[in-house]
């Protein structure tokens, strides 16, 4: 029966750090796969999730199944994280969420969420967006279509060829947004741009998706979540994918949530439930360490005021390379303005480098970048800087 199958193409992220790993060369540098990376190269397991999980180690006492959606005390502080813990929205009881396998399970869910309630919905992405977007959309059976989203001449977002293309988006269709730190280009929307998205969303019917997959990446906690809760002041239905692989260094972990709101506690309650259903048939119940990990961290306010303080090392250290970049390219007089890096926010930047070039660095300097061109910011080192814009200097001649 499987004698007759080809095999499918490695994934454009994960198959470039298989070929990484392959690679000989002492001074490699893998700018591909969205890891977070220290100033020494390494992805730490951060001091806060430590100390959680001797906590959790000396308290546990059995390994029995989570519930269908997860544990109560992880969706609720979840909730206050994204929404602000004083938010209508939460006095009124109209959110509910499912914790998920990452937030890749997050958005799959929310893919089958969808198919099951509104299976006539067409999803509408970001040009461009993550490349595994239309992938977990279409698992699903769901049509995907996009929108404009960034300009690559000046390297900011598309804004109005995209609010002209969100004004024909028919009532009932859902629009994903990237919450913040959009993957990606590192180009996000202004709190003035957030507002006229909402007003449409708002005035059209159309449901909002929120990726939020890197709070407290770009500026801060509260201020990463200014676009989220500036739709959720204005439509009364919404989804919100969240994870906290990055923001917790919980990669292998995998602990998502999707949060659903609803126009009424009671819509809340019964839209749950469905989406209950679709958790069950796919992977019955999330997995309890990574959730107990954020909720015991989240839960108790001098392990969060610390986990706080490693997150906004993280953030700065990102922010930091990024000007660096910008000033050696500078130095080495490519003869290009990248200052528009130094202006982006969270992993990610397009560079501008065509396919050919990044081609060509991997080839003659074994400097693994994304096809597109997006750069991941947080593998860059104090010590590879020199290396890798030498590199892009020489092919850039």
């Amino acid at each position: 029966m499987f004698e007759t199958i080809t095999s499918a193409p490695a994934d454009a992220i994960l198959g470039l750090t298989d070929a990484f790993k392959e690679d000989l060369n002492p001074n490699k540098i893998n700018l591909g796969v969205g890891v977070y990376k220290d100033g020494g190269g390494q992805t730490p397991v951060l001091a806060t999730v430590k100390e959680a999980e001797q906590r959790l180690l000396c308290s546990e006492a059995t390994k029995s199944y989570l519930p269908i959606d997860g544990l109560a005390e992880y969706g609720r502080l979840s909730q206050q994280l994204v929404f602000g813990r004083e938010h209508p929205i939460l006095r009124e009881g109209r959110a509910a969420t499912v914790q998920t396998p990452g937030g890749t399970g997050a958005l799959r869910v929310a893919a089958d969420f969808v198919r099951r309630i509104i299976p006539q919905a067409t999803v509408w992405l970001s040009d461009p967006t993550w490349p595994n977007h239309p992938n977990v959309f279409g698992s699903a059976a769901l049509e995907a279509r996009s929108y404009p989203y960034f300009e690559a001449p000046t390297n900011r977002v598309a804004f109005d060829p995209m609010m002209a293309a969100l004004e024909t988006i028919p009532k009932g269709d859902v629009l994903l947004l990237h919450g913040c730190c959009h993957n990606p280009t590192g180009a996000d929307l202004s709190p003035q741009q957030w507002q006229a998205v909402a007003s449409v969303c708002a005035n059209r019917g159309i449901l909002p998706l929120l990726d939020f997959a890197y709070q407290g990446f770009g500026d801060g906690l509260d201020e990463d979540a200014t676009g989220v809760r500036i739709v959720a002041d204005h439509c009364r239905e919404l989804l919100v994918a969240t994870s906290y692989s990055k923001n917790f260094g919980l990669y292998n972990e995998r602990v998502g949530a999707l949060t659903l709101v609803a126009d009424s506690a009671e819509a809340a309650e019964a839209a749950n439930s469905h989406m209950k259903i679709c958790v069950r048939t796919n992977y019955s119940n999330p997995p309890a360490h990574g959730g107990q990990i954020v909720a015991e961290i989240l839960g108790d306010h001098e392990l969060r005021s610390r986990w706080e303080k490693e997150l906004a090392e993280m953030r700065n250290r990102i922010n930091d390379m990024r000007h660096l970049f910008v000033e050696t390219l500078d130095e080495r007089g490519t003869g290009r303005d990248f200052s528009f890096i130094a202006r982006q926010r969270g992993m990610f930047s397009y560079s501008g480098l065509t396919p050919a070039q990044v081609q060509a660095l991997r080839e003659r300097h074994s400097v693994y970048v994304v096809g597109s061109g997006r750069i991941n910011v947080a593998g860059m080192t104090e010590a590879n800087m020199d290396y890798l814009c030498e590199a892009i200097a020489d092919v850039l001649k």
